[in-house]
């Protein structure tokens, strides 16, 4: 029978036996997520994605996700920004006609949940507004 072949470098195979002990980092990074939130993507048992994500996730958008998608493109073209902040998401999300309007399905730590009318103007009228009407 054939002898192996033996790697070609010093004649010595790492030995990985010798790591530095230590907790495993990937139990440190779990432990961190924040749970219970309601926006966990990972599924656990007895938990499916929605109709609605697997649709998404497999290219087949609704109407709805279309809309945000070209209005967000629209704005980065608009402002020549390729990645615009999250106050600026909120502000085309406001443009698109969204309002707060029921109690969030969210578990929040340190934030105070809230409401407003469907008819709310899209952003609170400033001091420059006040001034411009008298």
């Amino acid at each position: 029978m054939p002898e192996p072949k033996k790697p070609k470098s010093d004649g010595q195979e790492p030995d990985f036996s010798q790591r530095t002990p230590g907790p495993d980092r990937r139990k440190s990074v779990v432990d961190k997520r924040a749970h219970g939130t309601g926006l966990e993507r990972r599924r656990g048992p007895g938990r499916r994605r929605s109709d609605f994500m697997k649709a998404a996730e497999e290219g087949e958008m609704t109407h709805e996700q279309f809309l945000f998608i070209k209005a967000i493109d629209a704005y980065k073209r608009v402002n020549e920004v390729p990645f615009p902040s999250w106050t600026e998401v909120l502000e085309v999300i406001r443009k698109l006609g969204y309002r707060k309007t029921v109690d969030s399905s969210l578990k929040l730590d340190a934030v105070e949940d809230w409401k407003e009318p469907a008819d709310a103007p899209a952003f609170p009228p400033s001091e420059e507004d006040f001034e411009d009407a008298a």
